[in-house]
């Protein structure tokens, strides 16, 4: 309790930085001490509390327009989805005739299905929709999410995107990452040529991977050279991209024969790519450049 006679100030948005910041160090300094396999037991205990403590429950909320169903079955899955909303690029995809009826979409980085539900409606029944999640949480929450809705026209798959094919090691998180220091988990790996080979060419592929988005492209050669798909890809920040070895420039290198649009934030609107891409995170929306 605030004692009688002083003055309530707000923290400034500095303090809030710096509060951050120091929490960040704090937790990174924690990390680099604590023995790895006692730190994944850690997380790994601190994950499962999170989503066993949770009140497990449904919602309604219009997403892209379209009304849907949606499994909470975590905290950050409520903060994320617990509104209405339209997902980032839906809108400018479907403006440039991407996103139509009948068309095949991979979402890869799917976490719980939501975006990949609002693509399945966009594509209807003679469309096909591919989720891939690699947290076994996820993944499973999303195939409950397509369920809820009866969206049989898309697939989840439980799997991790990849520049191969084979396996790899996954942090199991809420909203997890590739080889981690506490990564656990083991999923098998596909690669966007793999699945359009199994799947049929895409018309659209979304990628939203936490930095792993290049290790993803590079399992695309076939796919990016056809002069058919389209990308939808959440390029996420320095510090991501370059613990798996990439930058924001070195993703780019792979939509060089494409027209490229970005937007900086979720309220921005796209626009072309005509010089440096912004600082920190944004999203790319990349068409073949015969699609103008």
């Amino acid at each position: 309790m605030r004692p009688e006679g002083t003055q309530h100030t707000e923290p400034s948005q500095r303090d809030l930085s710096r509060s951050t910041a120091v929490s960040m160090d704090a937790k990174r300094i924690a990390r680099a001490i604590v023995p790895a396999p006692l730190y994944r037991r850690h997380r790994r205990r601190k994950i499962a509390s999170l989503i066993a403590n949770y009140p497990e429950h449904d919602v309604t909320h219009v997403r892209g327009g379209h009304t849907l169903r949606i499994r909470l079955a975590d905290p950050l899955a409520e903060a994320w989805y617990d509104r209405d909303a339209t997902p980032q690029g839906v809108e400018f995809l479907r403006e440039r005739g991407v996103l139509v009826a009948g068309a095949r979409v991979f979402d890869i980085g799917a976490h719980q299905g939501v975006v990949a539900l609002v693509l399945a409606a966009d594509v209807g029944a003679s469309g096909h929709v591919v989720a891939v999640e690699a947290d076994p949480h996820n993944a499973r929450i999303a195939q409950i999410n397509r369920d809820l809705n009866g969206a049989e026209n898309l697939t989840v798959v439980h799997a991790a995107g990849a520049a191969g094919e084979g396996r790899l090691s996954f942090s199991e998180s809420l909203n997890g990452r590739v080889e981690g220091r506490d990564a656990l988990v083991e999923v098998v790996t596909l690669t966007i040529d793999g699945m359009a080979g199994a799947h049929g060419v895409p018309g659209l592929v979304f990628i939203d991977v936490e930095g792993y988005e290049e290790q993803v492209l590079k399992g695309g050669a076939r796919t990016l050279a056809n002069g058919a798909t389209s990308f939808f890809v959440e390029v996420h920040d320095h510090d991501s991209l370059s613990a798996y070895g990439a930058s924001a420039d070195s993703v780019l290198e792979h939509f060089r024969a494409f027209d490229r649009y970005v937007s900086a934030s979720e309220h921005e609107p796209f626009a072309p790519l005509t010089g440096p891409p912004p600082a920190g995170r944004f999203f790319l929306v990349a068409m073949p450049a015969t699609s103008r």
